[in-house]
């Protein structure tokens, strides 16, 4: 009883890791030239409008 577990077991594993081998996706990898990053630059700034402030400028309970 116990060698047949073992037996199953073993087999198991082992189509496990035959799975494992030939199933992964293969990727090539590129040796292209390193390119450095490039930045973005923004010439007119971002403007914002202010919100008008309420009476209460108090924040809601969290509950926590």
């Amino acid at each position: 009883m116990i060698m047949i577990i073992t037996l199953t077991l073993s087999i198991l594993v082992i189509i496990n890791f035959l799975l494992l081998k030939f199933s992964c996706n293969k990727t090539t990898k590129r040796t292209s030239s390193i390119q450095k990053p490039s930045t973005v630059t923004q010439d007119n700034p971002i403007l914002t409008k202010k919100l008008p402030t309420a009476q209460s400028s108090q924040l809601a309970p969290t509950g926590s």
